[in-house]
C-alpha cells in the first residue's frame, strides 16, 4: 500500500524556524495533512536527538515510534550546509542525509566532530567539508545511508545552483556518484523540468516540504509503494520502475506550484527586474538597472543543463496526475495549492488567523486529511461541511484555474485562485474525483 513521506523538515532548534516544531505537534499536524512517515530533522543539534532519543521508540523497521500515539512513523533525517571550495570556485551545497538508527547517527556524529564540526549551533549545521567527503563520511555510519542533493536547483545552495553549485552530479561526487539515488526539486522547479536532465534518468525524482513550520509540512511530498520499512524505502529510492502500472518505488510526488517558489525566474528583487527564459535571451542576464548580473532562477539554469526541450517530454495531464507519455517509467505528480491558502483566500483573511484555523480543523476532522480534501472528497461534500466558496476555490485548483505571478531572486511566487473583481460565487459544476496516485 502506497505511503505518503515528508522528508526534510527542520526542528525548533534550526534558525528561523517555528518553537511549535516538537514530536506530539509533529504527529498532530501529520495526521492534519495525510503524511504517514514523517522525517525527523535536526538529528545532529545535541539537543534534539536526546528529545529524539525520549520520545521516540526504534521499531525494529527502521523507522520510529512515538509511544503516546503511534500513527505516524518517523525517519532519522538532517540537512547539513557544506562550504568550500572545488575547482576554483567557492560551494555551498545543502544535502539531506537519512540513517536507520540512532547508533548509525552516533557514529556519523562523532566523525563530523572529528573534523571540528559545530553541530550545537544550529539544527542546520554548517561544515567545511565537502560533499563527497559528506557522503562518504554517511556510507561510513551505514552502508544504507540515503544521500539527497536538497532543494537541487536553488541559486544559491543547490548542487545544480546557478551561484555555487555544479554542471552535474559527477563533477561532484565523482567516484561517489553512484550513491547518489536520487534528487530533491526544491519549490521552485517540478519534475517535468527534471525530465529534461539526462544524469537524472536513472535516478528518483524526489519532493519534500522543508518546512520552518506545522502549516508547511507537507506542502511537497513523494509518495513511495514498496514495503513501509527503511529497506523498503531505500530500495523505492535505488528503483527507477519499467513500468507505468508501478506498485512500488516513487509512485508519484505532490508539488507546489514551482512559480511560488522565490527562485523561478531570474531577477533582481532591489531593482524590481523579473525576466522569463525567453526574457534573458532576447535582452541578457545583465541588470538594466543597476548593470550588475541577475541572480540566474532555476528555470533559466534548467534550460542550460538540459539535455532535451520540454516538447520532447509529450506532458499530458490525465485528471490531474501529469505524466510524460515519451518517458513512462517517470513517475507522475499533481500539482496542489495548499488548503489553508485556499481557506484564506476564500474567507478573506491570513493564513495564520483563528478563522481559518478553525476551519481547517473542521474540514480535515470531518472529511479527513488535506491531501484527501484536495484530490479525492466530492464538492458537494466539502460545500455542507464549509460552504460553497471553499468548495469552488477546491475546484478551481483542482482545474488549473488559477492566477500566477512567479517568484525570483528571493521573493516569492503568488498563486492565487480568484481573480480580481471575481467576487460572485460561480454554479458549481461536476469535477471529477481525483485519485491519490
Amino acid at each position: 500500500m502506497a505511503y505518503v513521506a515528508d522528508l526534510h523538515i527542520h526542528s525548533r532548534f534550526s534558525r528561523a524556524c517555528s518553537q511549535q516544531l516538537n514530536i506530539p505537534n509533529l504527529v498532530e499536524w501529520s495526521k492534519y495533512k495525510g503524511i504517514n512517515l514523517m522525517g525527523t530533522g535536526d538529528f545532529l543539534h545535541p539537543l534534539w536527538l536526546s528529545e529524539l532519543k525520549n520520545a521516540l521508540t526504534e521499531d525494529g523497521t527502521g523507522f520510529l515510534t512515538y509511544s503516546k500515539d503511534p500513527a505516524v512513523k518517523f525517519l532519522l533525517t538532517v540537512e547539513v550546509a557544506s562550504i568550500y571550495s572545488q575547482g576554483g570556485k567557492g560551494r555551498r551545497i545543502h544535502n539531506l542525509i537519512f540513517l536507520p538508527d540512532f547508533a548509525s547517527v552516533e557514529k556519523f556524529q562523532k566523525a563530523l566532530l572529528s573534523r571540528h564540526a559545530t553541530l550545537a549551533s544550529d539544527g542546520r549545521p554548517i561544515v567545511g567539508i565537502p560533499s563527497k567527503e559528506l557522503l562518504g563520511m554517511a556510507l561510513d555510519a551505514s552502508e544504507k545511508a540515503i544521500f539527497i542533493p536538497a532543494h537541487a536547483w536553488t541559486p544559491w545552495f543547490g548542487i545544480f545552483g546557478s551561484q555555487s553549485g555544479y554542471d552535474s552530479l559527477e563533477e561532484c561526487f565523482e567516484d561517489l556518484t553512484e550513491y547518489i539515488y536520487g534528487i530533491e526539486t526544491g519549490l521552485s522547479s517540478d519534475p517535468a523540468m527534471n525530465w529534461r536532465v539526462k544524469e537524472l534518468d536513472n535516478r528518483s525524482i524526489l519532493s519534500f516540504s522543508d518546512a520552518h513550520s506545522l502549516p508547511n509540512l507537507g506542502r511537497e511530498a513523494t509518495i513511495f509503494g514498496g514495503e513501509f520499512t527503511y529497506d523498503g524505502l531505500w530500495k523505492d529510492i535505488k528503483k527507477i520502475a519499467s513500468s507505468a502500472a508501478r506498485n512500488d518505488g516513487v509512485v508519484g510526488t505532490i508539488e507546489f506550484y514551482p512559480e511560488e517558489g522565490k527562485y523561478h525566474y531570474t531577477g533582481h528583487r532591489n531593482c524590481n527586474v523579473k525576466y522569463a527564459p525567453e526574457d534573458t535571451k532576447a535582452k541578457g542576464k545583465i541588470c538594466p538597472v543597476c548593470k550588475r548580473g541577475l541572480t540566474v532562477g532555476v528555470m533559466e539554469r534548467v534550460e542550460s543543463l538540459a539535455s532535451r526541450g520540454s516538447d520532447k517530454l509529450q506532458i499530458s495531464n490525465d485528471n490531474g496526475m501529469i505524466k510524460s507519455g515519451t518517458y513512462p517509467d517517470r513517475a507522475g505528480y499533481k500539482m496542489l495549492v495548499p488548503l489553508l491558502t485556499i481557506l484564506a483566500e476564500a474567507i478573506g483573511t491570513s493564513k495564520t488567523s483563528q478563522k481559518v484555523l478553525i476551519e481547517y480543523k473542521k474540514l480535515t476532522g470531518v472529511l479527513g486529511s488535506e491531501i484527501k480534501i484536495l484530490t479525492k472528497v466530492a464538492l458537494e461534500d466539502i460545500a455542507k461541511v464549509s460552504g460553497s466558496r471553499i468548495a469552488e476555490g477546491i475546484s478551481k485548483m483542482r482545474k488549473g484555474d488559477l492566477v500566477i505571478d512567479p517568484g525570483y531572486d528571493g521573493v516569492y511566487g503568488v498563486v492565487k485562485i480568484w481573480r480580481e473583481g471575481e467576487e460572485e460565487v460561480q454554479e458549481e459544476k461536476s469535477v471529477p474525483q481525483l485519485e491519490l496516485f
